[in-house]
């Protein structure tokens, strides 16, 4: 069976049209799960009964499993989500005045090796899939209180630039209107320096806000907590940066 929330909108119509459904109904899925918060077919009343059965038959919509919660008084919440493949990454809702701000990992893992960062410990495992880091949102977003997400930052574990297709796949999913809504420049990813992806991103014709993992400000002692910063230098980044601004 397929996580549906591997499919954009498109895509979703393309297998109803191979169904010979109308792909109009792709919308209301859609508006089902991502706004509706709905995870059983079975629900979605105005779905004919006939496709709620085939979409039951191929897909799924829920595929983490919440192995830990950690709350903090300040409302600040941290998951830590089991995968399929018995895995495990960290999502964390951040409660402020007039927001609640979801943090979301993209990788098992990470191969970078900062000094100062816990997640490259045992190293890279895997890129989440495009389905994984929407339901992080999903689960966020639907345990929160208000069920409401008003931002995101693609900070938790992983490299998102080193995840490139499917963070920016689940970025244009996730500021669909049909899905969560969630504007642009309110998504923000933040890179330890990948310059190939920064300049990929510029080209995207999204306004995602940039955050750069700086942690010093010269060469050699970036170079000694951040080795990536011997194969993107601290001057390449910085013109990289000001370009995408």
């Amino acid at each position: 069976m397929q996580d549906i929330k591997e499919l954009n909108l498109v895509e979703l119509g393309l297998v109803l049209k191979n169904w010979q459904l109308p792909a109009f109904h792709a919308e209301q899925i859609f508006s089902w799960i991502y706004t509706g918060g709905i995870v059983d077919f079975d629900q979605m009343t105005n779905l004919p009964l006939d496709l709620r059965r085939r979409l039951e038959e191929n897909f799924y919509i829920l595929g983490l499993k919440t192995a830990e919660t950690l709350c903090s008084k300040d409302g600040t919440v941290k998951f830590l989500f089991e995968l399929k493949d018995k895995n495990f990454v960290e999502a964390v809702s951040i409660p402020a005045k007039g927001r609640t701000t979801a943090c979301l990992s993209t990788q098992v893992g990470c191969k970078l090796a900062c000094r100062f960062c816990a997640s490259g410990i045992l190293g890279f495992k895997r890129n989440l899939a495009c389905g994984e880091i929407i339901e992080e949102l999903w689960q966020l977003k639907n345990n929160s209180p208000g069920k409401r997400i008003t931002h995101i930052v693609l900070m938790g574990i992983g490299e998102p630039l080193e995840n490139y297709d499917n963070v920016l796949k689940a970025i244009r999913i996730i500021n669909s209107k049909h899905s969560f809504n969630i504007g642009a420049r309110r998504i923000t990813i933040s890179t330890s320096g990948i310059i190939p992806g920064i300049k990929m991103l510029m080209n995207e014709g999204l306004q995602i806000e940039l955050s750069i993992s700086l942690h010093a400000a010269d060469e050699k002692t970036r170079s000694s907590l951040m080795p990536i910063n011997k194969k993107y230098p601290l001057r390449d980044l910085i013109a990289a940066s000001r370009e995408y601004i």
